[in-house]
């Protein structure tokens, strides 16, 4: 079957990131050319090492470029209390693949795949902004080899990191700006589509027993805090992928969003001007709803998909 898109996944595994990975990676629709890796959920160093060990369960050989390990401007926030010391904890992975890693910094290998390629190329964003936003500042010239820019962050309302504040957008405020101030086409899979798209105890059980994949996955739900294992297990990055391959689960509007890096108790918070009051032109493809069973269902069938 042809590949629907060639994609670079920029990710900070993560146990969500996990699901995410494992369901493109086993998609025959995506085509993936790049992991980079950036500080967000723990470290950079703890994340790629994660990423890396991933692929040697798979036994996938993508390239793994290693990013930003700070912020553009501020002190580094992590998401251990939610994911882990590790990020990953649950699960005794072999050892990572290190052959994997290329020689130079994340920024450098998007911008290879993006020029080098004859067909536009999809961005995909799970962590913090800062090694795209540093993509499209010292390498403007690719935004127009961008089909689109997908990104699990931002928030109608309601934060999980601030008060208003959706976690990869407060970790790096100033990069989500200039992300969302470029002239990328870009959607955004939030934190209000995220809490929606819930693995529960049925879910759980049926992945247990569907293929190795499924056991790792249920091993780290057992140490995944982002939910609860009675109420459901939220899979923020899941989305994000999901989006790609079945869009048709989630409503989408076209709007303006900006995000706040002044306000001392709203840093990181997205304004997203769905009745226009700014009278700004739209920048943004904003995910607002998604139906939960259809996710459910598309969740059980990509992890049927993993080895």
């Amino acid at each position: 079957m042809k590949k629907l898109r060639k994609i670079i996944i920029d990710t900070d595994p993560g146990i969500d990131d996990a699901v995410a990975i494992a369901a493109a990676l086993f998609d025959e629709r995506l085509d993936i050319k790049l992991f980079t890796t950036v500080a967000g959920n723990v470290s950079v160093d703890k994340v790629t090492k994660n990423l890396l060990k991933l692929l040697a369960f798979w036994n996938k050989d993508v390239p793994v470029a290693i990013g930003s390990d700070r912020p553009l401007l501020r002190e580094a926030i992590n998401a251990s209390d939610i994911h882990g010391s590790t990020g990953m904890d649950g699960y005794e992975f072999p050892e990572s693949k290190y052959e994997l890693l290329t020689k130079n910094h994340a920024v450098i290998e998007m911008y290879k795949v993006l020029m080098d390629s004859k067909e536009k190329t999809t961005i995909v964003g799970i962590g913090p902004l800062t090694n795209i936003a540093l993509l499209l500042r010292i390498y403007p010239e690719c935004v127009e080899r961008i089909e689109e820019l997908v990104i699990m962050g931002g928030s109608l309302g309601r934060g999980n990191q601030g008060a208003l504040s959706e976690f990869n957008i407060a970790a790096d405020p100033e990069a989500a700006k200039i992300v969302f101030e470029s002239r990328v086409p870009l959607t955004m899979v939030g934190l209000d589509v995220g809490e929606k798209a819930l693995v529960l105890s049925k879910e759980r059980e049926e992945i247990q027993k569907m293929n190795r994949t499924g056991n790792m996955i249920d091993h780290l739900f057992k140490k995944y805090r982002g939910g609860s294992l009675d109420k459901g297990l939220k899979m923020y990055d899941g989305c994000a992928i999901a989006y790609l391959l079945a869009p048709e689960m989630f409503e989408v509007k076209e709007t303006y969003v900006a995000v706040e890096t002044q306000g001392t108790l709203t840093a990181g918070a997205t304004l997203v001007d769905l009745d226009g009051y700014l009278g700004k032109v739209a920048n943004s493809r904003v995910c607002v709803d998604i139906d939960e069973q259809l996710f459910r269902q598309w969740f059980l069938e990509a992890i049927e998909k993993c080895s």
